[in-house]
């Protein structure tokens, strides 16, 4: 009979190397979302104007308002948990 903890394999190296390498893009993104917390909005190209179907002529972004900036999603979910951190916090 074949001795099985001979062929055991550990899966510390690849679980770490996973861990690690996520917590270093979360880092960097939540540093990309403290330094520059917009981005340029995808429907306009962040002109702020888009065309229109009819006659192509050019009006206002409804996504970012004519600003061509949008909020970035872990900005978001930062200011909402600072502002929840405040609400809680007695003064």
């Amino acid at each position: 009979m074949t001795d099985l903890a001979s062929t055991a394999t550990t899966l510390a190296g690849p679980i770490t190397l996973l861990l690690l390498t996520a917590t270093v893009i979360t880092v960097c993104y939540l540093a990309v979302c403290r330094w520059r917390p917009f981005r340029r909005c995808r429907r306009c190209h962040g002109t702020g104007r888009r065309r229109t179907m009819i006659l192509r002529a050019g009006r206002t972004c409804r996504r970012c308002d004519g600003t061509g900036e949008h909020l970035r999603a872990g900005r978001a979910v930062l200011n909402y948990l600072r502002e929840l951190h405040d609400k809680g916090t007695p003064r």
